[in-house]
């Protein structure tokens, strides 16, 4: 009797714990993948970020096809986060102010169109919040902006080498970001 009373109290505990979170995802286009990845990963609510390609025709593309191809994609990251904690607002927010909204030939170092800002939507609420800020970011600095706006469809996980990169080569990572002028021109926009 009492091995059956633990089990119910058990499923019990289980049941309430499981049903806390309200996973969702959210798709962004930075430039580098693995900028994206640190930034989005600091945030509190976001439980993984994972580097990959969305936006294009190609199924299953590669790193390689995606750079130096034709495949319609951006280098995409794929934000996993609990609901209660952080929301597509904050993260939409995040993204901002770690892309050059007004750059029109990729982000910072990297160009080309794989590396143009995206913002990917996947209802008309999103839709909406990304179109609201864009306009306010047009009218706070009296610019166009050029990145896109478009609807989330697939998103295709990239090669391994590029999952955590920021961490697993920090050191190669830090040269690359600074090399680019990533941070330096990210303050001069948003004076970080």
């Amino acid at each position: 009797m009492l091995r059956k009373i633990l089990i119910f109290l058990f499923a019990i505990l289980i049941s309430t714990n499981s049903t806390s979170k309200e996973i969702d995802k959210a798709y962004f286009g930075g430039g580098c993948f693995w900028c994206m990845e640190e930034s989005f990963e600091k945030v509190d609510g976001v439980i993984e970020v994972i580097s990959g390609y969305s936006g294009g025709t190609t199924t299953n593309p590669t790193y390689k096809e995606v750079t130096y191809g034709d495949t319609g994609h951006f280098e995409t990251v794929e934000i996993i986060y609990d609901k209660s904690l952080t929301n597509f607002e904050e993260l939409l927010k995040i993204f901002w102010i770690n892309v050059d909204p007004f750059d029109s030939q990729g982000q910072f170092c990297d160009k080309g169109y794989s590396y143009r800002s995206v913002a990917f939507y996947k209802n008309d609420l999103q839709k909406k919040q990304i179109i609201e800020s864009l306009k306010k970011i047009e009218k706070d600095f009296d610019k166009k902006v050029v990145t896109y706006v478009r609807k989330y469809d697939k998103f295709y996980k990239g090669e391994d080498s590029h999952q955590n990169y920021y961490q697993e080569n920090f050191v190669n990572y830090l040269l690359y970001k600074k090399g680019c002028g990533r941070e330096k021109k990210l303050d001069s926009i948003w004076g970080k």
